[in-house]
């Protein structure tokens, strides 16, 4: 379905994708000026995977909630690693980011996927972020690692290309549902594979508050449970309490 474009290194693959058709996906092994929420910068360093998927207008909290299941599928069936979804973009493994997805629709979508899997993290970063080698390492090292089933599905490096083709083969498929309209089955699947029952804090441009991640609404905003009522989220930063 898609037709992809693949480069070494780019200011950005949502700049190229702007560019290209609907239907195509650009990959890049490194951004120099990779893009996030709020005008924020994503590091992008070598070895991790960053693409952007350009499709017709849909969307956009739809698009984003297909590509964090699929991202989320995609990663679980390459490595055995259960990352959660933090509402509205990120992919988290132990409260620290493992994904973050950035969907734009203007004359057409744009969904933006950044995933950590061999790029060193800052150390300005370590507190806050991990990568899928730096987690499949660890792994390795841990008694743990003896009830991880066959340790061949956790070798370094990170094998990206085979991530990518699952989380495309997952995304075409829930795709197929968002245009169908089968909002309710996409709505549930994210959910199982979400942060919600869990403490948050929350902080929006009318305050900031704390409570529990309770539901998600058919409009895909997140509803939070404080000690006194539940406060729709329609925008704003979310963290794991």
């Amino acid at each position: 379905m898609f037709k992809i474009y693949q480069f070494k290194k780019v200011k950005s693959t949502f700049d190229k994708a702007e560019m290209l058709d609907t239907n195509s996906v650009v990959i890049a092994n490194k951004q120099t000026k990779g893009k996030g929420r709020f005008k924020r910068s994503w590091n992008s360093s070598s070895g991790g995977i960053y693409m952007s998927i350009v499709l017709e207008k849909l969307n956009p909290s739809y698009l984003t909630f297909i590509a964090a299941i699929s991202a989320q599928k995609a990663i679980k069936e390459s490595y055995g690693i259960e990352t959660k979804i933090k509402w509205p973009n990120d992919l988290l493994f132990n409260k620290k980011k493992v994904c973050g997805i950035l969907t734009t629709v203007k004359d057409k979508a744009i969904i933006g996927i950044g995933i950590n899997t061999n790029n060193k993290i800052p150390k300005t970063l370590e507190k806050k972020a991990t990568s899928l080698k730096k987690i499949t390492d660890t792994l390795l090292n841990s008694e743990n690692s003896k009830g991880l089933g066959n340790s061949k599905n956790f070798q370094s490096p990170i094998n990206n290309k085979k991530i990518i083709n699952k989380l495309l083969k997952h995304f075409e498929k829930y795709l197929k549902l968002l245009k169908n309209k089968k909002y309710p089955k996409i709505i549930k699947d994210w959910k199982k594979l979400s942060f919600l029952g869990q403490k948050v804090k929350v902080k929006t441009l009318k305050g900031t508050f704390e409570g529990i991640a309770y539901n998600i609404d058919k409009d895909c905003f997140l509803i939070v449970k404080t000690k006194t009522k539940k406060i729709k989220v329609i925008e704003g930063d979310v963290f794991l309490g």
